[in-house]
């Protein structure tokens, strides 16, 4: 049986910092109300990077550090909600700046859990052996679908970009993964497309589908209630799946969204908030790309030891969730 392992990951940012005092100029709110309630002190924001580009440079950084040909690569997966155009895919854009001839590419949404998506779906794709070498990214610039009147969403997200490569394996890296979604949830956080206008429409068309206004929309309340519920779940489902306990881990790294939530999961399956590894102060909410962007800080910092487990775990619009079991084995 074939296996996927990781073998490199990558991160970039845009250099634009953004600091919660700086925000205090531009609207009703104050560092010490965001710190409080959220943990972040600052957030990456484009002055002119496009997804797309953003995405290469995680991908470059990614493939350098596994060391290998670009040519290997067989596959492109990109997990995004901000993609640069509907069609071409993002992951196309991406497979010609890297001069990648051939391969499969393609986006998926999944909010910020895409990253999640994105592994299961490549692990899936080696083990079947449709692929021996995936690229998996995770790309967002959400600072230009936030609505910067709405201090109580707009303070929380930031741009960024982290990715993956993974390659088949004798041995398992990836361990086990699980996902899961609820559409009926989907009032909580979206952002709407393009509504339709055609000459040929009859009567009334659903007002929640005529919105011309792509930028976000989240009920913070509810998905805060949310993802404490869910990530405790899919932490557990994964565990159990492999009859393993939380002290087994050697590290959980979740999605970057609010400290307050990390820190409730921590206390719940009660472990020291130090085994959860957090960066949301530096960046913000990157959506998909904040797991793989934790994973490259932890693997840069020299954090992370071969043979460590390692659970990563994340929610998101849809609403979706998941998580994933790994044996680090660089």
């Amino acid at each position: 049986m074939f296996y996927s392992e990781i073998i490199g990951t990558g991160g970039y940012v845009p250099e634009r910092i953004v600091k919660n005092t700086e925000l205090e100029n531009i609207m009703e709110t104050s560092d010490q109300w965001i710190k409080t309630r959220t943990g972040i002190s600052e957030r990456r924001i484009s002055t002119g990077d496009t997804t797309t580009h953003i995405a290469v440079k995680a991908a470059q950084r990614a493939i350098k550090d596994a060391n290998i040909n670009p040519q290997e690569i067989d596959l492109v997966i990109l997990a995004t909600i901000t993609p640069d155009f509907f069609t071409p895919a993002t992951a196309c854009l991406v497979q010609a700046e890297l001069e990648l001839k051939n391969v499969t590419s393609f986006d998926l949404s999944a909010g910020c859990t895409g990253f999640i998506y994105g592994i299961q779906i490549a692990d899936q794709f080696i083990k079947t052996g449709e692929s021996r070498c995936a690229l998996v990214i995770g790309a967002e610039v959400l600072s230009k679908i936030l609505n910067w009147n709405d201090r109580n969403t707009c303070v929380l997200f930031g741009d960024g970009a982290g990715a993956a490569v993974l390659k088949k394996s004798k041995y398992p890296g990836v361990i086990s993964t699980y996902t899961a979604s609820q559409g009926d949830l989907k009032g909580y956080l979206n952002i709407p497309a393009v509504p339709l206008s055609n000459p040929f429409l009859l009567g009334e068309y659903p007002e929640e589908d005529c919105q011309n206004n792509s930028q976000m929309y989240m009920d913070g309340k509810e998905i805060f209630k949310f993802a404490t519920n869910i990530m405790l779940e899919s932490i557990t489902r994964v565990l159990e799946k492999n009859n393993l306990q939380i002290q087994d881990i050697d590290y959980v790294v979740p999605h970057q969204a609010n400290y307050r939530i990390i820190d409730y999961v921590a206390k719940k399956l009660k472990v020291p908030c130090s085994k959860f590894y957090k960066n949301l102060q530096h960046y913000g909410n990157t959506s998909a790309a904040s797991i793989p962007l934790a994973l490259d800080e932890m693997r840069r910092e020299n954090i992370l030891e071969k043979n460590n487990k390692i659970i990563m775990v994340g929610f998101g619009g849809g609403l979706t969730w998941g998580s994933i079991l790994l044996n680090w084995t660089i």
